[in-house]
């Protein structure tokens, strides 16, 4: 089928500059002209704008495939064009068999689950904060580690390589290709910390532990033993998943607290309202901008026809900001919105398993941050936003001054 057979073909390219300078008002113009288009970039694909193209995508899995696949290159299917990661477990895999996998991660991320994970939280957000509380200037885009090392700790990984883990993740969607964070995160990096990983593996095989590795290890998959290669993948995916989203979120709402010094005050002054906050946030600011899927089988989507091997996006930035979606001024930021039926950590199966540890950590950074440094002052004019903002939105530098305050912390 001829790119002339689309309906309709649009210029657009999500991993663009001109993207990235307004993606909000790239998508909004984008879903003016149709909630289902056709692009070229990057050997073409659909993007879905709409709320309710999005909603039913992502729940129709015999049509919208998540599986790795040779469609669109090679790499991470959940990505166009595809990226150099391995293969994650269970996103790039459609039922039956991601409900085995699945299952296993819910045991490990549900609201029960994380309740011993939230020590570890409060402590690492407390940590960081005490490395710079005395001086009063920081740089909010090093103070968001919070994730990354909770996430490495977590999983039983070594802590002091928790920003190599970071900048690894981060840097292989948000840095362009062929540029030398790029080259770092894919030709130094991910070798070295593939290694790492597998050695652990090995290790806690030999010797379990008190952690996630472990935990994983002792699982079965269809009455056997879940192998080495299946806990690496799905290692891989909750390191890619802990690294690098809630970093995004906070960064993003502290920059826009900041701007709107009122809402940062009722949020100080009333910290029982941070919860339906955060919610807010995550439709606003969506960190996680969209997902790929593949098109398994010919058929007819939205009135336009969709081909097996076919690429398509699933924007959840713009369906979050439709206001079809049930969002009344949806580009308006209200920390009182309720319902709120956003879409940031997906919809159907494939919805994000780590939700859970997102929010509380979110909950925590954002809440120690007003409580500690409720005066703090973003230097707009230094902020460094990703240079690409296809996948994940925010700032890799936010330098900001505070009145200093008392480390919390006391080593032993």
């Amino acid at each position: 089928m001829t790119a002339e057979d689309r309906c309709p073909v649009v210029h657009f390219d999500h991993n663009s500059a001109e993207h990235a300078a307004d993606p909000v008002g790239s998508y909004r113009a984008l879903r003016s002209q149709s909630p289902v288009a056709y692009t070229e970039a990057h050997g073409g694909y659909w993007v879905l704008t709409g709320y309710q193209a999005v909603f039913e995508a992502a729940r129709d899995d015999d049509v919208f495939s998540s599986a790795r696949s040779s469609d669109g290159g090679e790499g991470l299917t959940v990505t166009i064009p595809k990226t150099p990661m391995h293969h994650h477990i269970p996103i790039e895999i459609d039922p039956p068999d991601f409900r085995k996998y699945r299952k296993i991660l819910n045991a490990i991320t549900s609201p029960a689950a994380i309740v011993d994970l939230i020590p570890r939280i409060q402590h690492h957000t407390t940590w960081f904060i005490d490395q710079i509380i005395e001086q009063g200037y920081c740089d909010f885009g090093e103070i968001i580690g919070v994730p990354a090392i909770v996430t490495v700790e977590w999983l039983g990984l070594p802590i002091e390589e928790w920003s190599r883990y970071s900048f690894q993740h981060r840097m292989v969607l948000a840095a362009p290709k062929g540029s030398p964070d790029y080259v770092k995160a894919t030709e130094v990096d991910l070798p070295y910390l593939t290694n790492q990983v597998h050695e652990i593996i090995a290790a806690r095989r030999a010797e379990p532990k008190d952690d996630i590795i472990s935990h994983l290890l002792a699982q079965q998959i269809d009455d056997r033993p879940i192998n080495d290669d299946e806990v690496f993948s799905m290692v891989e995916l909750l390191l890619a998943g802990g690294t690098v989203t809630t970093s995004s979120l906070v960064s993003q709402a502290l920059v826009w607290l900041y701007r709107h010094p009122d809402v940062r005050q009722r949020l100080i002054d009333e910290p029982e309202l941070r919860e339906r906050a955060i919610e807010e946030f995550l439709r606003y600011f969506s960190p996680t901008q969209a997902l790929a899927r593949t098109i398994a089988t010919d058929t007819e989507f939205h009135g336009c026809p969709i081909s097996h091997g076919d690429r398509a996006l699933l924007a959840w930035a713009s369906a979050n900001r439709d206001p079809a979606g049930g969002f009344e001024n949806p580009d308006e930021l209200d920390i009182e919105r309720w319902p709120n039926r956003h879409l940031a950590f997906g919809v159907g199966i494939h919805r994000c398993a780590g939700s859970h540890i997102a929010r509380a950590m979110a909950n925590e950074m954002i809440g120690q941050i007003l409580d500690r440094m409720p005066d703090y002052a973003v230097d707009t004019e230094g902020m460094v936003p990703f240079l690409n903002q296809g996948a994940n939105t925010g700032y890799s530098s936010i330098p900001a001054t505070f009145t200093p305050g008392r480390p919390l912390l006391v080593e032993a």
